[in-house]
């Protein structure tokens, strides 16, 4: 079983963690975010760094513990990083281009899909089959990557559609004669 709560989370130069209560907050360079906690967690500030411990020796408490560590890991690297995904475009015809911040995707529609940056997160289409996701919050970035690319999954067959950069398209061989 892993055991990642027990790692505390190290300080990084020019970021500031503060406990208030049963939220955390973090405040770098990039920006600032929190955390509000589960009752069944408890978060210090030690001489490491950030110790995340369960409150009690329940189940979800337990589940909670590396998952809270996690959170707050992400929150320190946001801030002080950022987060980005990277969105590949393949198809004939199938494009992206930057409408002010907002995206506008052809993908063989019969119109075009604009889809508006939310508040937090930085599009970018550096060529136009790439599309480039950045933000601080980890979720957020994956969250509207995973929007975007819900527009035109990749197909089987030709492997036309939006995908990750990094992702493995299995490919299937089609109708035999």
């Amino acid at each position: 079983m892993s055991r990642t709560g027990k790692k505390p989370v190290a300080p990084v130069n020019g970021v500031t963690v503060a406990i208030n209560g049963r939220t955390v907050s973090a405040k770098g360079p990039k920006g600032e975010l929190s955390l509000p906690l589960m009752d069944i967690v408890n978060v210090e500030q030690g001489s490491d760094g950030i110790v995340v411990t369960p409150a009690n020796d329940t189940r979800e408490a337990r589940a909670a513990w590396g998952t809270t560590r996690a959170l707050i890991q992400n929150m320190v690297t946001g801030v002080s990083n950022g987060f980005e995904k990277r969105l590949a475009i393949q198809g004939v015809g199938y494009r992206a281009a930057m409408q002010g911040k907002d995206v506008k995707l052809s993908l063989g529609f019969s119109h075009e899909v604009v889809y508006p940056a939310p508040e937090g997160i930085t599009l970018a289409v550096p060529a136009p089959t790439e599309i480039v996701v950045t933000g601080i919050d980890k979720q957020q970035v994956g969250q509207v990557a995973a929007e975007i690319r819900g527009w035109r999954p990749p197909e089987p067959y030709k492997g036309k559609g939006v995908r990750y950069a990094n992702e493995t398209v299995y490919r299937k061989e089609g109708k035999k004669k």
